[in-house]
């Protein structure tokens, strides 16, 4: 086949990879848990599938012509487009075998990561498998043109280029304008057009020796040499090990400057694959064959982030951000753009099998690096510490000549990275060190640190400030449990933060269990509370280190009141779904009859958010109050399914116990619980107010999270 159309169909092959990727990740976080774990199996299960799937199609294509090997790559494009369908169906399918089960068995954590991560194997492996396959298999169907040798870096560089342009449109355009579910429909649609191409390419395909196409280069000299030494697998496993595992710290270390919405998680990936591009671009250009030099150098690539994240930088505004990130990633992943294809293509010459062989052993490398980092490193030390201990792999391949031995010159380099590394290492500071007093403590799901004094305490979770010590966090307890028809019994709280909501609840003498994602936040609980750890010890008392949404699902409970304070910002990823049509469905069926449903509401100005969650709690409960907060912004929604009563401030006074009545009050602003509870009962606002606030809105549901979304609708403005 002509290299020019299959440049442009690994382009495209290329942009609708990445928006399964997001696409599937997020409908698991849904379906398993918003947390690293998942996280961690989806990832792994996507590129275990591409290791496979270039392996197997290596080894399939090395016997066929290229007219056949074309023909099987349509093939597997075809597969491809059925995930769009078949992947949302084979989650929700396990999702709802695995509630069933949960909720006979009473399954724990361990055992629901083992099921789950099955399903999640068994319903992506195959897409993914035909993923992996393509690249071989678009390798065989160049066999007989000009340039094959380097045919890898070629097919590479396209797929490098669609994965950007995939990243930023399913960020950006996509998902917001179609929802995950149309969005999937759009990638199926591409990969069908690249399936009926190819067909219609191997039906004629061009003679022997045909070119590859612009920018196909002729064969590199060293393409014509003894086959490239086996250090280069080494070298592939350690930079796709070095390379992912990176990208998970640097969600971390940049989340204090980029925030926790999906554009940024998008910029770093846009960013990631556009420097991967423009090395792979210049190798393309320039095939040096002196490399063994370079590689101490790569290793000071690793570590530009030490820099970038200084917080002594002055760079805050969003030029500022981006210039954080550029300079973090960018060097880098134009090395490892240019070092990558060029080892694939010294190794295998143009082979197929030899590709899918190496590619494979690089992406053995992605899954593992990743799970390093999750689980191994990032739990127990800081994020510039992980960053170190990947970039070392990077050194080391300095000192792995392919001879054994390292000539002068190649000393004076390795010299002059250990001291750039050293230095980087020592001069500069970590964003924590801005705190004081502080404590710091790490897990794989997030760096958390509680820091200041007296009530200017404040928590943050990946350097985004959670919660303050607000009267607001009382109301969430007190205001739904004193409208209750019958006297309270228990009590649900989903997102612990600094546990003021908690320690409300537990201040009835009722069954309280929350529920928490980070295990190291409710271990600070005593840095806001001084001396009340005892509340966590009382047989009362159950906190859950879990994904709310998961803990639902698997939950038989059923309790009085459920309270939810969603982490800001509410734009924050995968906040949707603690505010979605679904999530509240899955709550109501955990509330006792006449139960109340608290849903914190913190943000006003995007009337399409406002009307989104109001109707799909409108849509969801027969009756709904809603509240402004006593400080004056944000909502308190009241929801259930039997009538809720409407009491004055003095009644709802009165039914407080004892220590409720001082725990409302302990930080006023007034001074008795029926003022108190005044200041919100004057801030009643109508539910149909709320819904009206953006005319034509729809309720926010699961697979439109407008609330996470909202680039275009801003520009619009």
């Amino acid at each position: 086949m002509n290299g020019r159309w299959l440049f442009a169909l690994f382009l495209v092959s290329g942009f609708c990879a990445l928006v399964y990727q997001v696409v599937w990740l997020r409908l698991a976080m849904a379906g398993f848990g918003v947390n690293s774990a998942m996280v961690a199996v989806v990832l792994s299960v996507f590129m275990a599938g591409l290791a496979l799937g270039s392996a197997g199609g290596g080894a399939v294509a090395k016997r066929r012509r290229p007219v056949a090997a074309l023909r099987l790559y349509a093939a597997a494009e075809v597969t491809i487009a059925l995930s769009a369908s078949a992947v949302p169906m084979g989650l929700r399918l396990g999702r709802e075998l695995l509630i069933e089960r949960a909720t006979a068995a009473s399954w724990g954590s361990v055992e629901h990561y083992l099921v789950s991560s099955l399903v999640v194997t068994f319903v992506l492996s195959p897409f993914c498998i035909m993923m992996g396959a393509t690249m071989p298999l678009g390798i065989a169907a160049l066999r007989d043109s000009a340039g094959h040798a380097r045919s890898f870096s070629y097919l590479y560089l396209a797929n490098v280029i669609g994965a950007c342009l995939g990243t930023l449109s399913s960020a950006v355009v996509l998902i917001e304008l179609y929802g995950f579910q149309g969005t999937l429909h759009v990638a199926a649609a591409l990969n069908a057009t690249i399936a009926a191409v190819a067909l219609a390419r191997s039906v004629r395909p061009p003679a022997a020796g045909a070119g590859a196409g612009a920018g196909a280069a002729p064969d590199a000299p060293e393409a014509q040499a003894a086959r490239f030494p086996r250090v280069a697998l080494a070298a592939l496993f350690c930079t796709g090990f070095a390379s992912m595992g990176l990208e998970v710290v640097w969600v971390r270390q940049f989340a204090p400057y980029t925030g926790t919405v999906v554009y940024a998680f998008a910029t770093i990936l846009a960013t990631y694959l556009a420097a991967t591009f423009a090395g792979s671009a210049l190798y393309r250009a320039w095939p040096m064959q002196s490399w063994r030099a370079h590689w101490g150098l790569l290793g000071v690539a690793a570590l530009l982030p030490l820099v970038a994240t200084d917080p002594r930088l002055a760079l805050t505004s969003l030029p500022g951000i981006l210039a954080r990130v550029t300079v973090a990633i960018a060097p880098l992943c134009m090395a490892l753009g240019w070092f990558t294809p060029m080892l694939l293509d010294r190794y295998s010459r143009g082979d197929a099998a030899s590709v899918g062989r190496a590619y494979a052993v690089n992406v053995v490398g992605c899954i593992l690096g990743p799970l390093a980092a999750g689980f191994l490193l990032l739990p127990f030390v800081s994020e510039r510490a992980a960053l170190v201990l990947l970039a070392l792999p990077l050194f080391g391949l300095g000192l792995a000549a392919p001879d054994g031995s390292l000539r002068g010159r190649e000393y004076g380099w390795a010299a002059l990275a250990g001291a750039l590394a050293i230095a980087m290492a020592l001069l500069t500071r970590d964003y924590t060190d801005v705190y004081s007093p502080r404590v710091v403590r790490r897990d794989s799901a997030a760096t958390v640190v509680a820091s200041g004094v007296g009530m200017q305490r404040m928590l943050l979770v990946n350097g985004a400030g959670m919660t303050s010590l607000t009267p607001i966090t009382k109301y969430m307890a007190h205001l739904p449990l004193a409208s209750l028809q019958q006297p309270p019994r228990s009590a649900l709280a989903l997102c612990f933060g600094m546990g003021v909501t908690f320690r409300s609840l537990d201040s009835w003498g009722i069954d309280v269990t929350a529920v928490e994602l980070s295990p190291s936040v409710p271990r600070l609980f005593g840095f806001f509370h001084p001396g009340e750890e005892a509340r966590l010890r009382s047989p009362r008392v159950h906190v859950v280190i879990d994904d709310a949404r998961r803990f639902l699902q698997r939950t038989s409970a059923s309790y009085d009141v459920i309270t939810i304070d969603p982490p800001p910002p509410i734009s924050a990823a995968g906040s949707s779904l603690l505010y979605s049509r679904e999530f509240y469905s899955l709550a109501g069926r955990r509330l006792r009859d006449g139960g109340i449903l608290q849903q914190w509401l913190p943000y006003l100005g995007d009337g399409l958010v406002v009307s989104a969650v109001t109707r799909a709690l409108l849509e969801s409960f027969p009756h709904v109050r809603c509240y402004g907060s006593v400080e004056n912004w944000g909502v308190h929604y009241l929801a259930s399914r039997r009538p809720i009563p409407s009491l004055s401030a003095a009644e709802l006074a009165r039914r407080l116990p004892p220590a409720a009545a001082r725990d409302i009050v302990e930080w006023g602003p007034a001074g008795t619980p029926e003022q108190q509870f005044q200041l919100v009962l004057g801030r009643s606002v109508a539910p149909a107010f709320l819904a009206a606030a953006a005319p034509g809105a729809r309720a926010l549901v699961d697979d439109r999270p407008v609330n996470e979304y909202f680039l275009l609708r801003d520009w619009a403005r």
